[in-house]
């Protein structure tokens, strides 16, 4: 299948795709979006507010690292939690990934999130070849339960096009730049 790119590099989806290729499609674009308005910022840029809330850029790098790491490796394939992610006490700190990032240096903390997306196109992949989008993630949820890997592409799709939006706020905070 070949790749149509916009104007910012970013895949368009398949406009007639069969169900992975749409929802792999989706889930990479929103991707690339986030790519693009975090590209080339400084420390202090990924490290900037937006009052009244403590989300920065850098914060929102990190997360997102967590959450590819946390749903793609942790719950759908039912790996440990890797650094610096199996250090952290989730308990007294839950937010430690959006508040650490702030003395992180930029190049690690976007290395981070592009190492943790390669790993969880990886293991989608994985999965997919092993069951298909009815594949059940390895690790169930308290109640026994397991939502299919269908399940965690399109939640991760949610999660950026939620958290793409604060990012359109943010970087047009730290220099002005918008688009979309």
């Amino acid at each position: 299948m070949t790749l149509d790119l916009d104007e910012h590099g970013r895949p368009e989806p398949p406009l007639a795709g069969n169900e992975w290729e749409t929802l792999t499609g989706f889930l990479d674009y929103q991707r690339a979006t986030f790519e693009w308005k975090s590209a080339n910022l400084t420390s202090a840029q990924l490290a900037r507010r937006l009052p009244p809330t403590s989300m920065t850029m850098g914060g929102l790098m990190k997360h997102l690292a967590y959450v590819e790491d946390d749903w793609f490796g942790r719950w759908l394939q039912d790996e440990p939690r890797r650094e610096p992610w199996a250090s952290v006490d989730w308990t007294a700190d839950p937010d430690w990934d959006w508040h650490s990032a702030r003395f992180d240096d930029p190049d690690a903390t976007r290395a981070l999130w592009q190492e943790a997306v390669i790993r969880a196109r990886t293991a989608a992949e994985s999965a997919f070849k092993a069951g298909g989008l009815d594949y059940k993630m390895r690790r169930t949820w308290p109640d026994g339960r397991a939502p299919s890997l269908r399940w965690v592409i399109t939640h991760m799709i949610e999660e950026y096009a939620r958290h793409n939006g604060h990012a359109d706020l943010l970087r047009e905070s730290v220099d002005g730049t918008t688009g979309e």
